[in-house]
């Protein structure tokens, strides 16, 4: 790998090193295209020339141009890769994440082109694995659920009884964390038991260790041929190797993140945020499904 994609450790080394607009431009080359096979986007075709002055390429497969931007998150942006580069160097840098206004403010731009910035990134960050957890690669997996939300006992009661009137439920996110090294994935579902064991089968080895609290919806899954052992959170929170903290500390960061940094996040945004999370900010690799 070349020196240019050294990472920047601190902000001030993250600022110096993107604000050269062609330093930002090759990094971010070399971020796409690691092998340095350049290809169109459009036909695939790897003849081309490069036009320095105007940093894009002409195909001579399709006979058209195509920019570094074309077929990424950067799509259709007027901002240049130095300010890109700098806000996903902050969004995976910043342990409780960055909210919209602070990197309006640091980059000089609206805080509508921020949050749209953010967005993308964290669209970005959410893409899939198709490596499984678990089996002789992996460590145990914890899987544990949590609820996002406001906190009832803080409102007003007016707001409290129409919320009940409502049936309003708070959105449900099961998270996974293998303790050793593998792909962070995400999916949806409710968490209900068969949704639940159903993404399990899907995204956890068989023969694999899993560890969970004593909730029913995780019964069966000895049957279904993994080692499953609970803790009882009435009775033991540790026994041995058998727990869930892992997983709890992340949701313990990952909420005063939202509700610190980001304060409010709406229902169909949560994805993302918690995605983005998940795969940019976390020790080790950890997968969602909301």
């Amino acid at each position: 790998m070349s020196n240019i994609l050294k990472r920047p450790v601190t902000l001030q080394q993250a600022i110096i090193y993107f604000a050269d607009i062609d330093r930002a431009f090759r990094y971010a080359v070399e971020l796409r295209w690691p092998d340095e096979r350049i290809d169109c986007p459009r036909c695939g075709s790897e003849s081309h020339s490069f036009l320095k002055t105007r940093r894009i390429w002409f195909c001579n497969g399709c006979k058209k141009q195509f920019t570094l931007k074309v077929g990424t998150i950067f799509e259709d942006s007027a901002l240049g890769m130095d300010k890109w580069m700098t806000a996903v160097w902050m969004l995976v840098s910043c342990k409780n994440g960055i909210s919209s206004y602070e990197l309006a403010r640091v980059l000089g731009i609206t805080q509508k082109s921020a949050w749209h910035m953010l967005h993308r990134i964290r669209e970005a960050m959410r893409n899939a694995s198709f490596l499984k957890m678990g089996g002789n690669d992996g460590g145990p997996t914890e899987i544990d659920e949590t609820h996002f939300g406001p906190n009832t006992r803080k409102m007003h009661a007016s707001k409290r009884s129409r919320l009940s009137k409502e049936n309003y439920q708070k959105p449900a996110v099961m998270g996974m964390l293998d303790r050793e090294p593998s792909s962070p994935r995400q999916g949806h579902t409710e968490c209900k038991a068969r949704d639940l064991q159903n993404e399990i089968l899907n995204q956890i080895e068989r023969g694999s260790k899993i560890y969970t609290d004593s909730w029913p919806a995780y019964d069966g899954l000895t049957a279904e041929q993994y080692i499953h052992e609970t803790v009882t959170h009435i009775e033991e929170y540790v026994r041995g190797e058998v727990h869930t903290q892992g997983i709890e500390n992340f949701w313990s960061l990952l909420k005063r993140g939202l509700s610190g940094t980001h304060v409010a996040v709406e229902p169909f945004h949560l994805d993302r945020y918690v995605g983005g999370k998940f795969s940019g900010s976390t020790p080790a690799p950890l997968k969602t499904i909301h």
